[in-house]
């Protein structure tokens, strides 16, 4: 039967780490891979998750299963955290693998509720978006999210097309730092997606995998509570992947939001029922790190003033970028990339572009010229300018 098996197609991200790995040049440059690099280059583990490990590594006494639903003091207070108190009271919760698991939890869900609902997606999205989703056995649409010049929201054209949804059609929205381009909607936008959800009865799916990593944490959450707050009822993927460093660990967890207990409760069983079929009990010990780090007032104050830090460099590194391109004879019209949030800017260049980036100035660049500015040291910040520059002039010309 194996010989049956459709060829896979491959997954251009991990085929570019590879390629970069491969690289002997010294001086390269990897733009491409989304995640956290400091100034040396790593990706650092958090002091407050390290010494949560020291703890739970000394205190703990089994490894036993912790059920279906996983840790539920680690779901609620990461809830708290992004969805705050009151709107986390209101939601059915499940610890994930990862925001890839809490994603396909989500989707299974849906299926499992309703069937025939749409999943609507933006364009563009995380490329594995449409997989998570299609997999699950999901119809997809989409619905415009830049404008023509690729670098700020159309938001005119994305509420016209919200406006024509309605029950029986599902919208993922990222919460923030939208992949791949850091474009995200302003409060006043957001209010506006929330009240167009109500109106029109569609299901907001958010998917929250950088909180944190835009203007800081509570206005990276604010339009997400905002867009719930309105409707009866909202879905949401956590990741703590990012803002607790815990990529390889792979920690999540999925919230379901209604204000009616009922519900409330045949959302927890429906989740509960999901797991089931899907891994049965999640991995622990990331969830246990969060806990661990956000139970105790003294590593949760570590915690945040890290992730600050780290926020501060990557928009120290978006500035860096944009005045170095400003600097550089047509260099102007990249403003857009101090403006954008998250470790993610859409460049809008070509496949040749792109390959010309890598192979002539050993700069790494996902296709579509999406880049990391988090992969960049602020030293590389001219490098990266004159090679942009060579690739793709001034995007306004």
């Amino acid at each position: 039967m194996f010989e049956t098996l459709p060829k896979a197609e491959p997954d251009a991200i991990l085929a570019l780490m590879a390629r970069f790995r491969e690289d002997p040049r010294t001086d390269k440059i990897d733009l491409g891979v989304g995640v956290y690099r400091d100034e040396t280059g790593a990706t650092p583990i958090f002091r407050a998750v390290q010494a949560a490990e020291e703890r739970l590594v000394a205190a703990q006494t089994t490894k036993t299963y912790v059920g279906l639903p996983g840790d539920l003091k680690f779901c609620r207070l990461l809830g708290e955290e992004l969805l705050g108190r009151p709107l986390a009271s209101e939601s059915a919760m499940v610890q994930a693998a990862g925001g890839s698991g809490a994603l396909y939890i989500l989707a299974a869900f849906i299926r499992r509720a309703a069937p025939a609902t749409r999943v609507w997606l933006p364009t563009p999205t995380w490329p594995n978006h449409p997989n998570l989703f299609r997999g699950a056995g999901l119809a997809l649409g989409d619905y415009p999210w830049l404008d023509r010049a690729g670098r700020a929201l159309d938001f005119a054209a994305a509420a016209e097309a919200l406006e024509k949804l309605g029950p029986g059609d599902a919208v993922l929205l990222h919460a923030c730092c939208h992949n791949p381009t850091g474009v995200d909607p302003t409060p006043e936008q957001w209010a506006e997606i929330g009240a167009i959800a109500a109106r029109r009865g569609w299901l907001p799916v958010f998917d929250m995998a950088y909180a944190g990593f835009g203007d800081d944490w509570e206005r990276d959450c604010a339009g997400m509570r905002t867009v719930i707050g309105r409707v009866p009822e909202a879905l949401m993927a956590a990741s703590c992947s990012k803002n607790f460093g815990l990529y390889r660990e792979r920690a999540g967890a999925v919230y379901a939001h209604t204000a009616e207990p009922s519900r409330r409760q045949a959302a927890q069983d429906g989740l509960e029922a999901v797991t089931r079929m899907v891994y049965s009990m999640p991995p622990d010990h990331g969830g246990a790190l969060v806990r661990a780090v956000l139970e105790d007032a003294d590593l949760a104050a570590d915690w945040r003033a890290e992730l600050t830090a780290m926020r501060e460099r990557i928009n120290a590194n978006r500035r860096a970028l944009a005045e170095a391109l400003a600097a550089r004879p047509g260099g102007q019209g990249w403003g857009f990339i101090a403006e954008q949030r998250g470790i993610f800017s859409l460049l809008g260049l070509d496949r040749a572009q792109v390959d010309r980036l890598r192979e002539v100035h050993g700069v790494y660049a996902v296709a579509g010229g999406r880049v990391n500015v988090a992969g960049m040291r602020i030293g590389d910040a001219d490098r990266v300018a004159a090679a942009l520059l060579d690739v793709a002039g001034s995007p306004a010309g």
